[in-house]
């Protein structure tokens, strides 16, 4: 019997080029069909290993979730950018890829974003995700997330419907 251990650490320099490629992974998987396929082949290119590379050496809170040998997803994370919610934290993303969703691995990583966000005093949190997401809102409603506000994001001709989830501190 082989035991298989996860383990979520913040992301180095060395980390970028795998960061890119899950990324780009979870992506193509999340918004396909969801995002017109030109504009989300330009947002997928914008974030290659240098843009990845860059934000961690600014100190950018990455979280990295290591399945057995491999890694299997991320976490984008830091202060509230939207003022007009009164929320401390913010998770700007949390990706796995594909062939991990399901396994309670989300839940791990969504787990330590949050308290690595209460270490640094950020108590309470939002997460935004397209209202069309079904698989991520399912996922922040089922982790307790209730939701605070609406939006709407253009991508080419689209314009989409986000929904802020919030939880209390």
């Amino acid at each position: 019997m082989k035991t298989v251990t996860t383990e979520i650490r913040l992301a180095r320099i060395v980390d970028a080029s795998i960061v890119a490629e899950v990324h780009d992974e979870a992506w193509r998987a999340a918004y396909r069909g969801l995002i017109p396929g030109a504009e989300l082949e330009k947002l997928i290119s914008r974030r290659g290993p240098g843009w990845w590379e860059s934000a961690i050496r600014k100190g950018n809170r990455i979280a990295l979730l290591g399945f057995g040998d491999e890694v299997a997803g991320y976490a984008n994370y830091g202060r509230n950018r939207a003022r007009a919610l009164p929320y401390d934290g913010e998770i700007y993303e949390l990706y796995l890829r594909p062939k991990f969703i399901g396994l309670g691995l989300g839940r791990k990583l969504f787990q330590a974003a949050r308290k690595d966000l209460g270490g640094h005093g950020l108590d309470s949190i939002v997460v935004w995700a397209l209202s069309d997401n079904e698989t991520a809102v399912s996922f922040y409603r089922g982790l307790g997330g209730k939701p605070v506000a609406r939006s709407s994001e253009t991508f080419g001709h689209r314009s989409l419907d986000k929904t802020a989830f919030g939880w209390s501190a």
